[in-house]
């Protein structure tokens, strides 16, 4: 099969297209045809390493996994004599943030990891960017326990998790103020967004309002330039670890320190998240944005596109089985 390889850590072209052996399942795993996945940031942090603390996952010196891709929408075409919940032929998707692997052919999932049959009337294209930033928007909204009637801020709300938390935030009944650029405020605005800042021409940190919590889903600001936009017992998350890494400290000290504190929560995912987030895609209360698409062939030029750092949403990969 074709996958996208990587053996050391380093720039977008370090991943080269090659033919590697096809995975067989174990007997609690299934076989899947993979039909589309992404290319996002966590794949961009594992693949540089940028962050050291990456290689405790991925291995010191040289990746322990050598095909990255970590969510994905196939179909299901071998199962193990264990498996009970899926068989040949259904279409799945999910995420796999611990053995990658999406960014080929085949892949394989134990069955009660996550993943769960595709909402019926999607594409693979359209269901692979479901859970990627969905699970990080989730993750940081139930760990700030938003709810409904609150004020949320969200800084970066046309990336991944940006757009995913602007639409999850108003599930839940809480008002959203989102910040982009001015090429994608409708884009934003039709994401559910009460107030839209213009961050060209206003700084998001001078406004008067108060809220509940600040969401920066991009990591480009701090708790101390957020700090004044947050009610008392407010909240400030991060998706980066911020300068000189201070968001995990901030964190262990804050709750202690001041009416005001910084979450910093691990991200997990289960089978049951992305149920989650299938509902709400089928209720039509979420659904990922793809900014562009590419070939598995050009995969390489779909690592320089996100890491410009101005795509919009999910940049997708076409994943053509043979």
């Amino acid at each position: 099969m074709r996958a996208g390889v990587y053996t050391a850590y380093g720039p977008p072209e370090i991943v080269q297209i090659k033919d590697v052996a096809r995975p067989v399942p174990k007997e609690n795993e299934v076989l899947i045809k993979v039909h589309a996945t992404t290319v996002n940031r966590t794949d961009c942090g594992f693949r540089s390493a940028e962050y050291f603390i990456v290689r405790f996952f991925s291995g010191l010196f040289r990746p322990k996994q050598p095909i990255l891709g970590n969510e994905f929408a196939g179909e299901v075409t071998e199962i193990g004599k264990e498996v009970t919940a899926f068989k040949p032929g259904d279409r799945v998707f999910g995420y796999n943030d611990s053995q990658f692997g999406a960014h080929a052919e085949y892949m394989v999932m134990a069955e009660n990891d996550a993943i769960a049959p595709m909402p019926p009337a999607m594409t693979y294209e359209e269901a692979a960017p479901i859970s990627e930033g969905g699970h990080y928007a989730l993750c940081d909204i139930r760990a700030a326990k938003i709810r409904k009637g609150q004020a949320v801020l969200i800084n970066g709300a046309t990336g991944a998790i940006g757009s995913a938390a602007v639409q999850l935030v108003k599930h839940l009944g809480a008002s959203v103020t989102a910040v982009c650029d001015t090429k994608n405020l409708a884009l934003v605005k039709s994401l559910g967004a009460d107030v839209v800042i213009d961050y060209t021409k206003e700084d998001f940190t001078k406004i008067s309002q108060l809220f509940d919590v600040v969401f920066d889903a991009v990591g480009k600001s701090s708790f101390g330039k957020c700090k004044p936009l947050l009610k008392k017992g407010g909240i400030y998350m991060s998706t980066e670890l911020g300068y000189l890494s201070q968001n995990p400290f901030l964190a262990l000290v804050t709750p202690f320190v001041g009416s005001k504190k910084v979450l910093f929560p691990l991200p997990t995912i289960s089978q049951a998240d992305v149920l989650y987030l299938k509902k709400l895609v089928e209720t039509g209360q979420y659904k990922p944005v793809i900014d562009r698409r590419y070939p598995l062939a050009q995969i390489v030029d779909a690592y320089r596109y996100v890491e410009t750092g101005q795509k919009v949403g999910n940049v997708v990969i076409r994943v053509n089985c043979h």
